[in-house]
């Protein structure tokens, strides 16, 4: 794929996935049940999200703490997570779908993007931390980094990561409205 093509697809990838977001509502055919499923799957991928974020100083030094240890991409893990979440609280096949072709169309991308940024920035540090620890699916081999940061609040909140749990909250209730307005 050539550069004009992945920058069109980044770009795209945001207002896709607030098109998707309205697909997910419609075609969603939550029960009580699956929509609790969902919410705590979905508890899972926010949390790691949060400890990444929470060792994450962008582009100033190369993560290598917390669940950075075991994937090197824990935020779209926990995306990845996330998105099971939905998946299994929405209680649509047409949902599995959206979300297989959403995350498969874009993630791969994303994932090249960052590796490629993070050669960039931290070129002999990112090759070696490339040599012991996966891209995306965590081994849970604990590996020791000269880093031995540990988790921060203020890495948090500077990295707006609260927005993914707002964002998660709104989605939920949205989703509990529709079982209480159609009692789907």
């Amino acid at each position: 794929m050539n550069l004009r093509i992945k920058e069109l697809f980044n770009r795209w990838r945001v207002r896709i996935g607030w098109i998707a977001a309205i697909a997910v509502i419609y075609f969603a055919r939550p029960t009580w049940i699956s929509l609790g499923e969902g919410v705590l799957i979905s508890l899972v991928g926010l949390s790691v999200r949060a400890w990444a974020s929470g060792h994450l100083r962008k582009e100033k030094e190369l993560a290598v703490s917390g669940p950075y240890r075991y994937s090197r991409n824990p935020l779209y893990l926990g995306n990845l997570i996330i998105g099971i979440g939905i998946v299994v609280g929405a209680h649509s096949w047409w949902v599995l779908g959206l979300f297989l072709v959403y995350f498969g169309a874009f993630y791969p991308l994303i994932i090249r993007r960052e590796r490629d940024r993070m050669r960039q920035l931290f070129p002999e540090q990112y090759e070696e931390y490339k040599k012991k620890v996966p891209s995306f699916f965590p081994s849970l081999k604990k590996r020791r980094f000269p880093s031995g940061a540990r988790f921060n609040w203020s890495l948090y909140k500077k990295n707006k990561e609260y927005r993914a749990l707002l964002g998660a909250l709104v989605f939920w209730l949205i989703l509990a409205a529709k079982i209480l307005l159609l009692g789907t």
